[in-house]
């Protein structure tokens, strides 16, 4: 897989997450762990959130968003 730098992988896979943690980036990683939830659901949520999770992934590596909470990591 190529990854060309300046790049932000969003998903929902934990393959992603994972591996980020064992490599040096790009690519960044924006994970989340939110379950199955509507869009209507979805898209409330990354509105309240979406400029935080974007600083903080200007910071670190890898951003988790879970329903409660945003974790981020180096």
């Amino acid at each position: 897989m190529v990854i060309h730098s300046g790049k932000t992988i969003i998903t929902k896979d934990s393959d992603f997450a994972s591996r980020i943690l064992i490599s040096p980036p790009p690519p960044r990683v924006i994970h989340f762990r939110t379950g199955n939830m509507s869009m209507k659901e979805f898209h409330s949520l990354v509105s309240k959130i979406w400029h935080e999770v974007v600083d903080l992934s200007n910071t670190y590596k890898l951003v988790v968003i879970f329903n409660d909470k945003i974790e981020a990591f180096n």
